[in-house]
């Protein structure tokens, strides 16, 4: 059974899967801002960034190591805590609002494009939870087909995140299951 309406099923995937991994940390390429060797920049979480002229750029929303991440209000990215320059009114960056949430946004895109572009047959794929959904069973242009214990979904590659152990869609393997089985005809 070949899930025929995949529109329904891309609703479905796509609704439930985008907020999961919207969230995440995108890397951009950040442009160093020149600042006096004395004047190390202390990135902190919490602290306010803005870009040289003095607008706001976002705050640091976290600090592992010798990265920051900088919540803009629209994307989350990553930046090297070397790219952070310290004035008297906080931490600069020598990118705008606009540039650094560019460079995130194309940053997401070429990693999702690279992460579809290397899904196989045999991969497993799972829901939000880590659930086993399926496996790959086959990939023609820009469609997957999902092979579950019981039925066999044909999806758009954009209703496929990456999550943290590989493939991963919205749905669980029963609901996926039950879209297939409402729109498939019976047989007869």
């Amino acid at each position: 059974m070949i899930l025929r309406a995949a529109f329904l099923v891309t609703a479905l995937t796509t609704a439930a899967a985008a907020p999961a991994y919207a969230q995440q940390a995108a890397p951009a390429a950040a442009t160093t801002a020149t600042a006096p060797a004395a004047a190390k920049a202390n990135v902190t979480a919490g602290a306010t960034v803005s870009d040289a002229k003095g607008g706001a750029v976002g705050t640091i929303a976290s600090v592992n190591g010798d990265v920051a991440v900088i919540d803009t209000g629209v994307v989350k990215a990553s930046v090297p805590t070397s790219s952070f320059a310290q004035s008297d009114k906080g931490l600069l960056i020598g990118m705008t609002k606009v540039e650094l949430e560019a460079a995130a946004q194309g940053a997401a895109q070429q990693q999702q494009q690279q992460f579809l572009a290397s899904l196989t047959p045999g991969v497993s794929v799972s829901d939000q939870n880590g659930g086993a959904v399926g496996t790959i069973e086959a990939i023609e242009g820009d469609m997957v087909t999902i092979a579950t214990p019981n039925a066999k979904a044909k999806l758009p590659k954009t209703s496929i995140a990456q999550g943290p152990n590989g493939p991963v869609i919205g749905m669980t393997q029963d609901q996926l299951e039950a879209a297939v089985n409402s729109t498939t005809p019976p047989a007869g």
